[in-house]
């Protein structure tokens, strides 16, 4: 990832309106009863990450992988951005949004990051961010990340009120709701003309 080293990686949920959307009443139930007030975290381990093209297993039993397609932050220093960053943070579909469970998200593998670091000057407005995700080279998803509930430097922001981020750590913007699905075999290609294109191939686990 352009010699840039890697800290812890930090995933965000509920960051678009797509996905408060689909929740809805869901958040006023039991346990939490109302819709958080602080940016709600995750961490992607390192047995998660993935080289753009490598090859990413999926375990015997699982019939299909939901693209998690967004871009993550590259931190310089606790309140200092070095960059940006493509990312595709895997899962294996399931509906809890509050508690993501570890072993549907933190598989090995389950996290593609991309090889291109762009400067906010190089990358451009986060706000205006667009990606195209396909998927065996069709067009699965346009991720706009106007539809954001935080914007990149509020997230940043509210996030620093109560951790503190290293050099190298990096903070996702947030995954869309609707999440192309793909299954082994298929080659998963993420693009924004500033950050490159990710891809990385699903092949069924080794026995």
């Amino acid at each position: 990832m352009n010699g840039v080293a890697r800290g812890t990686v930090y995933g965000t949920l509920m960051n678009f309106r797509g996905e408060l959307d689909a929740l809805g009443a869901k958040m006023d139930e039991a346990p939490y009863k109302a819709p958080p007030k602080a940016p709600v975290l995750y961490v992607k381990p390192a047995n998660t990450w993935s080289e753009n093209g490598a090859a990413i297993p999926v375990p015997a039993g699982v019939t299909e992988v939901a693209v998690g397609a967004t871009v993550a932050m590259v931190m310089k220093s606790a309140t200092e951005i070095a960059g940006y960053v493509l990312m595709n943070d895997l899962m294996i579909p399931h509906d809890s949004f509050f508690r993501p469970p570890v072993k549907l998200d933190c598989l090995d593998g389950f996290l593609g990051i991309g090889e291109r670091v762009r400067s906010r000057n190089e990358a451009g407005d986060p706000a205006v961010f667009k990606l195209e995700v396909r998927i065996n080279g069709e067009l699965k998803q346009t991720v706009r990340f106007s539809q954001l509930v935080r914007s990149a430097d509020q997230l940043l922001a509210d996030v620093s009120e109560f951790m503190t981020l290293g050099t190298g750590d990096m903070l996702m913007l947030g995954v869309d709701a609707n999440r192309p699905r793909a299954k082994v075999g298929d080659r998963i290609d993420i693009f924004m003309p500033a950050l490159g294109t990710l891809t990385n191939t699903l092949v069924a686990e080794a026995a």
